[in-house]
């Protein structure tokens, strides 16, 4: 099998150009990923995950009650618009099907449910967060 240098070479300059860490280029049967790295970048990103993880664990030893998770990956939000009235906060009492959040997604707002009766515990998003599907967002005790 003989390599296309060009297809390298092309790659290479794509990540280069649009500041890129890795590019993939399929072709029929070839197959070819070019990727960079940057040590630094490398051990500063590892060493924030598994910090992460270990605070993450923590809470979830510690943490007892009904765990309230996103239905989508998008945008958590804490109120319906900015500067309106919050839907969820510590210590407040909620029913089953109210609304705890809005998480949008390409322009939709999905409104998430709470699935239970209870007091929130702990609301493990901050407003404008990221999200993920099953990621949770609200603990209700």
């Amino acid at each position: 099998m003989k390599i296309d240098k060009n297809i390298i070479k092309e790659l290479t300059d794509y990540l280069n150009e649009f500041n890129l860490t890795e590019i993939e280029y399929t072709d029929k049967d070839i197959k070819v990923k070019v990727s960079k790295s940057n040590s630094a970048n490398s051990n500063q990103i590892a060493s924030v995950a598994s910090s992460t993880s270990a605070s993450t664990k923590e809470k979830s030893e510690t943490m007892s009650g009904t765990k309230v998770s996103s239905p989508i990956i998008g945008t958590a939000y804490h109120s319906p618009e900015p500067g309106a009235k919050k839907f969820s906060e510590i210590g407040k009492r909620i029913k089953k099907g109210e609304t705890v959040m809005i998480v949008e997604a390409m322009k939709t707002m999905n409104h998430v449910p709470s699935t239970a009766d209870g007091i929130i515990k702990e609301i493990c998003v901050e407003d404008g967060q990221p999200v993920e599907y099953g990621q949770t967002i609200i603990i209700v005790e």
